[in-house]
């Protein structure tokens, strides 16, 4: 079982400083909410009438912190899976390019032999042995007023090279508030309700996200000003830790597990162990994957490392015979976790899936069945009637095209007119670099391909109708390819309009960051909800006449009228199956998306590797 331990530190008294009047009490709610909702074993409490410790005062004075810090830790006494919080709430200053906290008799006409480096106290929280070291610092407070700037810069640093998740209240040119309406500092008061009940971040990364909307709003209503909460999570995978396992959702853990899997390829076993302890202790010791992931990294260690083979370069089409020719060198693996729901939207199975990176010669490809059958519930006469398509090998994007990669390929051609009105060629309306990009025509998602041909020299396009659902379907039968409905843990959309026996749900209001939820078995992304996805067919309202080698549609009763696919945020449940098509004017622009392109393939279905798609510019219209 992990071990959870902490130390929180709150002074309002000084004798060299200006008085705050909130920092204790902000350090014993956040002692509170670990003892009592988080599930610490052990708190060590500081705070200008703190009780004795082990018959030891516990008044935060310089020389008591620093004997807790260097008795406390001068052995490891965590591990693996094992958390360690230290939280405080106080003056911080920065000097000679140093930051430090300022302890209840720190002297700011003598800093260096009286305040306490935070560098020295990353240092030290690091030899408990916990892989995971969260440093929260509400302390950017200097005498009530800003003389300089404040601390964080060096703070950030070190939180970097050592790993050390760094929460700060505020930029280092910023002050943090004190609200005096709600007896608390500003910071604090959304870091609890992040953590707890109301936000339900239980990763690093959704309470970032809490942490830069909800500071500032507080901080604008009460103040009129402003403050910028900022987290250092790195390398990435610490932006996915589990702060709160209690609120973990089935997405939280996959992503988890996908960190880990990605950990055992690189052979990074200390790291993938660590991630599969924790994978276990979200998940209440229940995952099987995880208990099965962790004997296998032992069964590891002992076995000899094979020498590494070289990377492959992706295929080239050639020109002059229209074949694709792949240097036959595997690829690292991709693992990730699929699972599939019954009618209520609860979870009847869980497994692990597998996919590597290089194509596959196919063949003459595979077929499966396109259309929903009659009796699927909330079904368009558009679906109808269901035929069998025989799909050519193809590549498609594992995630949806971000905004920040739109505008690598679109960027280049902003004109003097665009630059003067702050047009950077994002059309999106929900601004974010991992967010789809959004609002792009069927017209602009052709002209996209074109402008990265031109930049790749190779060929992209988008996929047809056939090649779509083929690779949302990824083998199933089912509305969904989680099975029979889709609830909100598992796709954005208006959960307030549920399917089949779902409940209700949460409806965010905006599109999500790619890759957030779990994919389909065949690794894809978002085919389900987040941002409607184009095709290259013009709309038909039936399957009669339709290809049935995979190809795109291109006539019909409305040359003007192109095909989406996958439903959007804004949009039903029903909206998000795989079988509904419904058609757009090419023109239009309101909620489009772009997916990305990479290589999948898996040794022991070659019809999987059909998803290795042309990279499908799957774009987006919805609301």
């Amino acid at each position: 079982m992990a071990k959870n331990w902490a130390i929180s530190i709150g002074i309002n008294q000084y004798d060299y400083l200006q008085p705050l009047n909130y920092a204790k009490r902000d350090a014993q709610l956040m002692q509170e909410f670990l003892s009592k909702e988080a599930g610490f074993e052990r708190i060590f409490f500081f705070c200008d009438d703190s009780p004795e410790l082990a018959g030891k005062s516990t008044r935060p004075t310089r020389t008591n912190l620093l004997r807790v810090l260097r008795q406390l830790f001068d052995n490891p006494f965590m591990g693996a899976g094992d958390n360690f919080w230290f939280f405080f709430s106080g003056h911080g200053i920065r000097y000679a390019d140093r930051d430090y906290l300022m302890p209840c008799d720190g002297d700011p006409e003598d800093i260096e032999n009286t305040a306490i480096a935070i560098n020295f106290v990353t240092e030290r929280l690091r030899r408990c042995g916990a892989d995971n070291v969260v440093l929260i610092l509400d302390a950017c407070r200097n005498e009530g007023k800003k003389t300089g700037e404040g601390i964080g810069r060096q703070t950030a640093q070190e939180a970097r090279q050592q790993g050390v998740i760094s929460i700060f209240s505020c930029i280092p040119q910023e002050y943090s508030y004190e609200i005096e309406a709600l007896k608390q500092g500003a910071f604090t008061t959304a870091l609890l309700e992040g953590l707890g009940i109301q936000g339900k971040c239980a990763t690093v990364e959704r309470l970032d996200q809490y942490l830069k909307f909800r500071v500032p709003e507080l901080v604008r209503q009460y103040k009129n000003t402003r403050q910028t909460p900022y987290v250092i999570a790195e390398p990435v995978n610490k932006s996915h830790l589990i702060l709160v396992p209690r609120y973990a959702t089935l997405a939280d853990i996959a992503t988890l597990k996908n960190d880990a899997y990605q950990a055992e390829v690189d052979r990074n076993l200390d790291l993938a162990e660590q991630l599969w302890i924790r994978v276990l202790a979200a998940a209440s010791g229940q995952d099987m994957d995880a208990i099965r992931a962790i004997q296998r990294i032992e069964r590891l260690r002992w076995e000899p490392q094979k020498p590494s083979s070289p990377q492959p370069r992706p295929s080239i089409e050639n020109s002059a015979k229209g074949e694709s020719t792949v240097e036959k060198n595997p690829l690292q693996t991709f693992q990730f976790e699929v699972v599939t729901v019954n009618a209520q939207g609860n979870i009847a199975n869980r497994r692990n899936e597998e996919v590597k990176y290089f194509e596959e010669d196919l063949g003459n490809g595979v077929t499966f069945t396109m259309g929903s059958p009659a009796g699927e519930a909330e079904r368009h006469s558009d679906e109808s009637p269901q035929h069998q398509v025989t799909v050519p090998g193809f590549f498609m994007g594992k995630y949806a095209v971000t905004q920040e990669q739109y505008q690598a390929i679109m960027g280049s051609n902003i004109n003097i007119f665009q630059k003067i009105i702050g047009n950077n060629n994002n059309p999106s309306n929900f601004k974010g670099d991992k967010l789809p990009v959004e609002k792009v025509s069927w017209d602009e998602a052709v002209e996209f391909c074109k402008k990265l041909n031109q930049k790749t020299r190779r060929k992209y396009r988008l996929p047809s109708e056939a090649e779509w659902e083929y690779a949302c379907r990824a083998g199933t039968t089912t509305p969904f390819y989680f099975g029979e409905t889709i609830t909100r843990d598992l796709v954005n959309y208006n959960g307030n309009y549920p399917y089949g026996s779902a409940p209700k749900g949460e409806y965010r209001q905006q599109t999500t960051d790619v890759g957030k939820f779990p994919p389909n078995s065949f690794g894809l992304y978002d085919m389900h909800g987040n941002v409607w996805e184009w095709c290259q067919d013009v709309y038909n309202d039936n399957y009669q006449g339709a290809p049935k080698d995979g190809s795109a549609w291109l006539t019909g009763k409305d040359n003007n009228s192109m095909l989406l696919r996958g439903g959007c945020w804004y949009y039903f449940a029903r909206h998000c199956r795989s079988a509904l098509r419904p058609g757009r004017a090419r023109v239009v622009a309101t909620m489009l998306v772009f997916a990305w392109w990479r290589w999948l393939w898996r040794e022991d279905s070659l019809p999987f590797a059909l998803l290795i798609l042309f990279p499908s510019l799957l774009s987006a219209v919805g609301g």
